[in-house]
């Protein structure tokens, strides 16, 4: 079992600039990945970035160009840089280990 604790969230004006972190409790073998999920209220949870053992990530279309996904080196975190933020960025964002284990959640929220 691997614990994940994510922090960074918080309250941002549209624009604004967020990185959330997501640190795991023991190193990660073997391939894996990494990612960040988010569930606005009333919708279904949605993937935002992914990130595998290789280094290749991968964006949904909404946040392309917008998001960048990055772990270190010592396996135990994943980051989340997210710039120009918008309303609709507004969710709790969650962090994964290949959709297995999940962390609790960290609310980002994007209004003025």
């Amino acid at each position: 079992q691997v614990g994940l604790v994510e922090s960074g969230g918080g309250l941002v004006q549209p624009g604004g600039s967020l990185r959330l972190s997501c640190a795991a409790s023991r190193t990660i073998v073997g391939f894996y990945v990494m990612g960040w999920y988010r569930q606005a209220p009333g919708k279904q949870r949605e993937l935002v970035a992914t990130i595998s053992s290789g280094g290749s990530p991968n964006y949904s279309d909404s946040v392309k160009g917008r998001f960048t996904i990055s772990r270190d080196n010592a396996r135990t975190a994943v980051y989340l840089q997210m710039n120009s933020l918008k309303p609709e960025d507004t969710a709790v964002y969650y962090c994964t280990i290949n959709n297995i284990h999940w962390g609790q959640g960290t609310q980002v929220t994007v209004s003025s």
